[in-house]
């Protein structure tokens, strides 16, 4: 690896840049990596063992040059903090996270193909990440493969998973599709499911969930009792 080379100084995360400045050209891959962050940060309050970001640039050093980022449109790492000292992370630089990799990576498939089944699968597995996922709703067709596929690496090659939602117990969260509303949109999205199948509710149904409950109580009880 780069980092036994003892003449090698590997520049900092503020020396480097936050993207490689690839502009999406598809909606989803941001809005499906954004809900499924929303919905950890309210599954995971209390924990700081935790970090997950959406169209990052991760930095590492086992690719051709440690300045080049790979750039997941998300991804999960586990045993670093929510804050790096303190402050937002602009990049995620492994060897400034105790050569913490992310344990999971998420490509959305767009309308340009971006090598999501070959050249990131081979850049993932020598990464070391665990889990990679690929949501392709729309091109599943044009690219021979299924509209959702979760790999797990074993013995440094990725395996593909059976079933879904896909339960991954170093993480204790299962991924898969399901119907939901976000931003107001009532579409397909992928969702953070528990271990018997049961589906992790955005902020956004919780709180529709909560006004039906209180609107229910109103009918049967009337108004709401006024604060003390």
């Amino acid at each position: 690896m780069l980092q036994s080379d003892p003449w090698l100084r590997l520049p900092t995360g503020e020396e480097l840049p936050d993207s490689d400045d690839t502009p999406v050209d598809n909606e989803l891959q941001n809005e499906i990596p954004n809900l499924l962050k929303l919905i950890l940060g309210f599954l995971w309050a209390t924990r700081n063992d935790w970090f997950f970001a959406a169209d990052m640039g991760v930095y590492h050093t086992t690719g051709t040059n440690p300045r080049i980022p790979i750039v997941p449109d998300g991804f999960l790492s586990l045993g670093v903090p929510r804050l790096k000292g303190g402050n937002l992370r602009r990049t995620y630089v492994v060897w400034e996270e105790n050569d913490i990799v992310p344990i999971l990576t998420l490509e959305v498939v767009s309308h340009t193909y971006g090598d999501e089944y070959d050249d990131k699968m081979d850049k993932y597995a020598r990464l070391g990440v665990l889990y990679y996922v690929i949501y392709n709703p729309e091109f599943w067709q044009r690219d021979k493969h299924e509209p959702f596929e979760v790999y797990r690496l074993v013995d440094g090659v990725y395996q593909r998973q059976e079933g879904e939602p896909v339960w991954m117990p170093e993480i204790g969260l299962a991924i898969g599709r399901g119907m939901g509303i976000y931003c107001g949109l009532e579409r397909e999205w992928l969702y953070w499911y528990d271990r018997s199948g049961n589906r992790y509710q955005s902020p956004e149904e919780q709180a529709a969930q909560l006004r039906n409950l209180l609107e229910q109580y109103q009918i049967r009880f009337g108004n709401l009792p006024n604060n003390p």
